[in-house]
């Protein structure tokens, strides 16, 4: 199965790469329009702010290639600003367009509210929890993961906000704030946390993803 990872100058691209391989799977970076609407699998990196990842994603022509491939009811996982870029918006130094594939959008993590306050960015390992809404994670790339015990890496300033709530796959309690740890809606996956960061979590992701 040959899984692309989208390569358009933004991401851990060759640390995802070796999870991949880690886990039996074939990835290949890709540049390639062609190649992103042929593929098994696609997954869409990201680090860094929002807006300059949404600009170098249409600058690199393969904005709309994502979203052909998105409708074609394949499996995409978007993660860490990856996962943001999923969403209709982002509000990080100003207000950018994001692909529209999750209603919602991405705003700052408070450092401090009425239930504490916090240090921003977000660092650090986090257990991963259900949501209110979640019947369990089997058949998602969470499955066999263990609510509130399985813990992953984060590193981020930024919050996804999905209009739905039955699009939250997990939370993570950072300081009392709830932060979005992963989203899906239909074929369409992503994950704040960085996988390919996490040790044998970010491997059982990485393999269920494959699956």
């Amino acid at each position: 199965m040959k899984v692309h990872v989208v390569d358009y100058g933004v991401g851990n691209l060759h640390s995802i790469l070796r999870a991949l391989e880690a886990v039996g799977g074939e990835g290949g970076l890709s540049a390639s329009a062609a190649e992103i609407r042929s593929a098994d699998r696609v997954i869409l990196p990201g680090v860094g702010a929002y807006g300059h990842c949404a600009e170098e994603l249409r600058n690199a022509g393969l904005t709309e290639p994502v979203l052909e491939f998105a409708r074609s009811g394949r499996p995409l996982l978007g993660i860490c600003v990856g996962m943001q870029l999923l969403f209709d918006e982002g509000f990080e130094f100003g207000r950018h367009r994001g692909l529209g594939l999750i209603a919602g959008s991405v705003t700052s993590i408070p450092p401090s509210d009425d239930a504490g306050q916090r240090k921003v960015p977000n660092i650090g390992w986090r257990p991963l929890q259900q949501t209110r809404l979640t019947r369990g994670w089997e058949g998602s790339v969470l499955d066999g993961l263990t609510s509130g015990l399985s813990s992953a890496y984060f590193v981020h300033s930024f919050n996804c906000a999905p209009e739905a709530e039955e699009v939250r796959l997990a939370d993570v309690d950072y300081g009392g704030f709830r932060v979005c740890a992963a989203v899906r809606r239909d074929n369409v996956t992503g994950l704040q946390c960085h996988p390919e960061r996490s040790g044998s979590v970010g491997l059982s992701i990485m393999a269920n993803f494959l699956r």
